[in-house]
């Protein structure tokens, strides 16, 4: 009796999380509005890439639990800010000054994120070279973003959108190395090798 085959729940996590990094950098070089991004974010990087991680749990794959719910969380807090920004803006009276989002806010929210995708990095280094990839662009991008939201570094928008972009990329090849690989039946994409050898 055959085993049924699981799919890989990274598959949607993977692109859930680049295809909305991709946009949200479309937007910050002024490519786009926060329309396509907001929706993306609340979709797409934040309910598929949770529902993506739940299912790694099921796979005992804790990086992947951990990686996809916290990135997915991330994606729909951000869309939260954004909702409550929009919304003071508008002049919503029930949207009270402890609850008003300032720039600075958005950039401690991420900070704690930037502190997260060190320890994600660290590990990734000992996935493959396409995981630590991503991850150090993702991590380059956040201290980026930090110097942008909690110094007002402006002037380096386009660079860490660029880093940015590379990272989304690192991420959508890890999802088709994943989905073209299981449909060739052998390796057509490579992932590379560990940067960190756990021998």
């Amino acid at each position: 009796m055959t085993e049924n085959k699981v799919a890989n729940p990274a598959v949607v996590g993977l692109a859930g999380f680049g295809i909305t990094t991709l946009l949200l950098q479309i937007h910050n070089l002024g490519l786009c509005g926060v329309g396509p991004v907001f929706c993306a974010a609340v979709m797409f990087g934040g309910l598929a890439q949770m529902i993506a991680g739940y299912f790694e749990f099921k796979c005992g794959n804790n990086f992947g639990f951990s990686a996809f719910v916290s990135y997915g969380a991330f994606w729909l807090g951000l869309a939260l800010m954004w909702m409550l920004i929009d919304m003071k803006a508008g002049g919503a009276s029930f949207i009270g000054s402890h609850l008003s989002v300032s720039t600075s806010d958005v950039g401690i929210f991420l900070f704690g994120y930037t502190v997260y995708t060190a320890i994600m990095f660290i590990a990734s280094m000992r996935i493959h070279g396409a995981m630590a990839f991503t991850f150090l662009t993702l991590l380059i991008g956040f201290i980026g973003l930090d110097f942008v939201f909690l110094a007002g570094m402006k002037s380096i928008v386009t660079a860490v959108a660029i880093d940015l972009i590379l990272c989304a990329c690192g991420a959508l090849y890890m999802m088709a190395g994943i989905i073209i690989n299981d449909v060739a039946g052998k390796p057509v994409l490579s992932m590379g090798k560990a940067w960190i050898s756990n021998n």
